[in-house]
């Protein structure tokens, strides 16, 4: 039987939404390294599980962003080394 390998250890997520955030806010966001590309700001880094997840997009919600994008960067590099694309 396969397993979901994301059940036993923390997936690498990138999560984009609209607006800017320094990097004062990584703590809030579980600790995400926080980056800007022109209005946009991106959080990646480990989330534990699926319940950190649902807490960083509160946490989204909270503030009232707007959320672009939140792609799990394993699954985007094994899709690359397959030669598929993602669609976010």
């Amino acid at each position: 039987m396969k397993q979901n390998p994301s059940v036993d250890r923390p997936v690498t997520y990138q999560i984009k939404v609209e607006g800017r955030l320094n990097e004062g806010w990584s703590d809030w966001f579980s600790g995400m390294a926080v980056a800007l590309e022109n209005d946009v700001t991106i959080l990646t880094g480990a989330v534990a599980d699926q319940a950190a997840l649902r807490g960083i997009l509160t946490n989204i919600w909270d503030l009232n962003l707007t959320l672009i994008s939140v792609s799990q960067l394993e699954m985007e590099m094994r899709l690359e080394e397959k030669g598929e694309e993602s669609h976010d």
